[in-house]
């Protein structure tokens, strides 16, 4: 497996490939930037087909969590970790601690936080091992940024929907939510609250079941939600849902979701821009979650987390307005200045962060 050649690699300053024969982890480490800081991004447990399928969800999601960041306004750096096994089934304490015990021999260059497969319970077995973990329960609550990250996107929604249909708000409007976990499970109940009406999918039957029980909306098959016509398509699963083969299939005027990497490629917001559906840059929307464990982690009050994971929409607004003014597609206005960000930092930073 050659990281190098990888075509997802872009540049990425670390990639580390973790082996602990003991507690039977196996897992990466992928560092795509520490420009700005520290590289902060969630720890992953999935049950991988194979190690190249590992490296490569790896390697795309440190990439974004550096253009998610830099977006954000967090002085932080892009990573993500991914460990390879079933959460259910393989997840132990001891293989948790090593996993902390890996992070931590990076010497505070990767901040590890919770993802698909860990919860603050996880990271709070991890910082047995090394301090270089957010997310942890804290005084207030629970450490789960969950809910963060479904407020930006519900918050981010509301915004394409005036933007792009003219509406005050939800209300009314048909809304199909592909994921109910945590993420997409808080983003449904919000949407129900606010009157939508919330079609959902998952790949777990008790997830549907919850939801359709808590909720009292309809969900149905991942193949079905594509097809069936909706105002707002919001993937909240895992990525690569959007490419050359769903996209004709959609019937929405916009796509906002909470999932990581919803392009399967580069090429394919164009497909989406071309096919008249707003899509909304998936790093710029979901946000919220990396913005609650940073600022909570440098000691934030509640007060100043929820500004600024309100500040999400408005950025949003901004980026449609001047990809409607180029007839652009909003991810190319994102990129170009997430770039200028980047850019700037590295112009005027004399010095590297020091951990």
């Amino acid at each position: 497996m050659d990281s190098f050649s990888h075509p997802e690699f872009a540049s990425h300053e670390r990639v580390l490939f973790i082996a602990d024969e003991q507690t039977r982890l196996r897992a990466i480490i992928a560092i795509h930037s520490t420009q700005r800081g520290p590289a902060i991004g969630g720890c992953r447990m999935w049950p991988y087909q194979s190690q190249e399928a590992a490296l490569s969800d790896a390697l795309r999601l440190s990439r974004g969590m550096t253009y998610k960041n830099a977006l954000a306004g967090i002085d932080s750096g892009g990573g993500k970790s991914v460990i390879i096994g079933n959460p259910v089934i393989d997840k132990t304490q001891a293989l948790l601690k090593a996993m902390g015990k890996a992070i931590n021999d990076l010497g505070g260059l990767y901040i590890a936080a919770e993802d698909s497969g860990t919860s603050p319970h996880d990271m709070s077995i991890m910082a047995e091992s090394t301090p270089f973990v957010a997310g942890l329960d804290h005084a207030n609550g629970s450490g789960d940024p969950s809910p963060s990250t479904a407020h930006g996107v519900y918050l981010s929604i509301c915004e394409a929907v005036h933007f792009r249909l003219g509406k005050a708000g939800v209300g009314g409007l048909r809304v199909h939510v592909q994921g109910l976990g945590k993420v997409g499970f808080a983003l449904a109940e919000m949407l129900a609250a606010s009157g939508a009406i919330v079609v959902g999918s998952d790949i777990k039957p008790e997830n549907c079941r919850i939801a359709e029980r808590e909720l009292s909306i309809e969900t149905t098959s991942n193949d079905s939600l594509f097809n069936q016509a909706c105002d707002v398509f919001a993937p909240c699963a895992m990525g690569g849902v959007l490419n050359q083969q769903s996209i004709p299939n959609l019937r929405t005027s916009i796509v906002a979701g909470a999932a990581n990497n919803q392009l399967l490629t580069q090429h394919d917001h164009v497909l989406l821009h071309e096919a008249g559906i707003l899509y909304c840059p998936d790093y710029l929307i979901n946000a919220g979650g990396v913005i609650e464990v940073y600022r909570r982690r440098h000691g934030d009050s509640d007060d100043a987390i929820a500004k600024s994971i309100g500040e999400i929409a408005p950025r949003l607004r901004s980026i449609l307005e001047e990809a409607n003014q180029r007839a652009a597609p909003p991810e190319k206005i994102a990129r170009e200045r997430a770039d200028t960000i980047l850019r700037s930092d590295r112009q005027n930073r004399s010095e590297p962060w020091a951990a």
